[in-house]
């Protein structure tokens, strides 16, 4: 039965990520206009490089506490999604581009990432990120950010950004060693 569960759960995790996308009912999903066609593009690189500017820009703006200017980063109908083992069972969380925003944390946030792999198609990035996270200066736990974007009036904009959050050797600390003061 623990087995099943770790496969099934993260499974449900990604589902509960498609279902956001794809409208239940049959009816068409709202659309806006996208930049570029599906498919590699001519400027791929450009577009691999600037997708990763803004889930590092997204990683400094934790780190500055300012969650406000992380919201700006995100289309209106973008989600986030939490993932932590407890007890032996994952637990999941969302939230709305609006619940972001409002967010306050009191202390200090050191979130980094290191080694992406990002993947550009057409008016759709994925940038698959290991960080680690400080609170106060002091080790809290690791994971992975994984961001979906879409390219929207020449804009990367986050439309889902989810994270795991674990402890080694599940994942691994920054490749540089805890953060500098």
């Amino acid at each position: 039965m623990h087995l099943f569960r770790r496969m099934f759960l993260p499974l449900r995790f990604l589902a509960s990520l498609l279902a956001l996308l794809l409208p239940l009912d049959g009816s068409q999903a709202q659309s806006t206009p996208l930049t570029g066609g599906v498919g590699l593009t001519a400027n791929a690189a450009a577009d691999r490089a600037a997708a990763r500017a803004v889930a590092d820009s997204a990683l400094a703006l934790i780190s500055r506490n300012d969650f406000a200017h992380l919201a700006d980063l995100m289309l209106p109908e973008a989600r986030t999604f939490s993932a932590r083992q407890r007890d032996g069972a994952w637990r999941y969380s969302n939230s709305s581009r609006e619940e972001q925003r409002a967010q306050r944390f009191d202390g200090r946030i050191a979130e980094r990432g290191f080694t992406p792999t990002v993947l550009v198609s057409g008016p759709l990035a994925v940038v698959w990120m290991p960080y680690d996270l400080y609170l106060n200066g002091a080790w809290s736990h690791c994971g992975v950010d994984a961001f979906t974007m879409y390219k929207i009036s020449g804009r990367w904009q986050i439309a889902t950004l989810g994270w795991s959050v674990e402890q080694p050797p599940a994942c691994a600390k920054h490749p540089d060693g805890a953060p500098r003061p």
